[in-house]
């Protein structure tokens, strides 16, 4: 009789600890985050030409976002703000971060500091195993004991390149795993960022759940693209550079496929998946190796380092496997700063103690509806165009320039001491007001049209300013 009751409490122990792990209410999150991937670029956001056939699956199973919005117009700024929730500005990150050749105004120093709270260290102090694959893009000086690591910023294993892939997508030779070289690698990068994520999945032997994240370096220069897929595109295009980054998209849809198959295979109880793009697509030849840059901005205005809409309004799609969420297309707006607290409230885990200038998404995501407390505010003081600042509220979007006496700010780069006063005592002038619902485009300014709503939007556009111009760091080279 007791081996009877011993038998019954082994098996009921084997059934509670199954039902434990099958019905892990922590959901995996896994976050792919494209680089220079325009608004356009997807067949699902409209593109004529290219197919993305995966990513037109995952938005017809969860939710299509069309109004979804980078951190900022450009790399570095753009990660950082993913990562902490916060606007990149109060980070010290105002633009890409370039290699450490020593200038006046410091940007040799930028990098993600560490101070700052990310979502990886969040989700592991929640019991997340972490993992990073692919750019990171968030140091000056990258794998040093200068500057805080991948690794320091929660995640358990990173397989990670400084900035773009070299010498370009093919064969790269500029991986670090965990601190190591790796050397040359056979294949295109977005296929190898893809493998490394399945693999460290694949070896994972803890029953932890899991947050995943996957940086692209597809599309962005320099671009190289599977020979099949160029000759596939070749009859409907310009030129090869053009069939080039058409196939350069469809091979990273491709690896994104394949991702999600994995996950669909193995975690399909409980996984969210988010997908996005760090900022707009590149201007064609504006710099020497943008040979290949024809990405679409789709309707909007703009493109890369804009501050009109094709520079930070991306692609956004939101899959859940094994949940019942809203489904279909999603005006809402939604912000690559509200990943954070959206990913806490989901996961049970504690947000850092600081003002985040994200919220929630959780209400969106189950029900479709989510009322925008926190407006979207960006400072891009190296824009092609001339209004630096904008910000979005509901149906309504404000800019200005920026100016010293009787001169418009000049370009800049990085906010040092350099530079602070002149930044800092700029006049907020020369306002834009548009009606985003009518006119994504940007092609009337309303102003005089909608008094009452552009006087209200400018006051609070310049409180909002303000409050991120206190908050903004400011770099400081040691004096020897």
């Amino acid at each position: 009789m007791k081996s009877f009751f011993l038998i019954i409490i082994v098996l009921l122990s084997v059934s509670l600890f199954t039902s434990c792990k099958h019905d892990n209410k922590q959901p995996n999150i896994v976050v792919v985050l494209c680089d220079d991937l325009g608004y356009g670029d997807l067949s699902t956001f409209g593109h004529p030409v290219i197919q993305t056939p995966n990513l037109d699956q995952l938005a017809e199973k969860g939710i299509k976002f069309t109004n979804c919005y980078s951190a900022a117009p450009v790399c570095s700024p753009s990660r950082v703000g993913l990562l902490t929730g916060r606007s990149p500005n109060k980070g010290g990150v105002y633009d890409f971060i370039p290699g450490i050749k020593k200038s006046p105004d410091c940007r040799d120093l930028v990098h993600l500091q560490a101070s700052e709270q990310t979502i990886p260290a969040m989700l592991k102090a929640a019991g997340y195993a972490t993992c990073l694959s692919g750019k990171w893009h968030c140091s000056s000086r990258f794998n040093s004991d200068a500057q805080p690591t991948p690794g320091y910023f929660g995640f358990d294993h990173w397989f990670a390149t400084h900035n773009n892939a070299v010498p370009s997508h093919k064969n790269p030779r500029n991986f670090i795993r965990n601190g190591k070289k790796v050397g040359e690698l056979k294949g295109f990068s977005c296929q190898i960022v893809a493998n490394e994520a399945i693999q460290w999945l694949t070896d994972k032997k803890d029953d932890k759940p899991f947050y995943l994240q996957v940086c692209f370096h597809e599309p962005h220069e320099p671009i190289a693209s599977p020979k099949d897929l160029v000759e596939k595109y070749l009859p409907q295009s310009e030129n090869e550079n053009q069939a080039e980054y058409f196939a350069n998209v469809e091979n990273m849809d491709k690896a994104t496929g394949r991702l999600i198959q994995f996950l669909e295979e193995n975690y399909s109880d409980n996984t969210l998946v988010f997908f996005t793009s760090d900022n707009g697509p590149e201007t064609l030849n504006r710099y020497y190796r943008a040979t290949k840059s024809y990405g679409s901005p789709g309707n909007l205005k703009g493109m890369k380092l804009w501050t009109n809409e094709a520079g930070f309004h991306v692609p956004g799609i939101l899959y859940w496997m094994g949940k019942s969420t809203f489904n279909g297309t999603s005006d809402a707006i939604v912000s690559s700063l509200d990943l954070m607290p959206t990913f806490a409230e989901l996961s049970g885990a504690t947000l850092p103690n600081r003002t985040l200038d994200g919220e929630s998404i959780t209400s969106l995501i189950k029900i479709g509806e989510k009322e925008r407390v926190k407006p979207l505010i960006w400072a891009f003081y190296d824009a092609i165009n001339e209004h630096r600042v904008a910000m979005r509220i509901d149906d309504w979007k404000i800019m200005c320039r920026l100016k010293i006496d009787t001169a418009y700010l000049c370009h800049i780069h990085n906010l040092c001491e350099g530079n602070e006063k002149l930044v800092k005592e700029a006049e907020m002038t020369d306002f834009e007001l548009y009606n985003m619902k009518d006119d994504r485009g940007e092609t009337v300014n309303v102003a005089m049209q909608y008094p009452e709503v552009f006087n209200k939007m400018k006051l609070q556009f310049e409180s909002e300013y303000s409050d991120l111009l206190k908050d903004s760091y400011v770099w400081k080279r040691e004096s020897k």
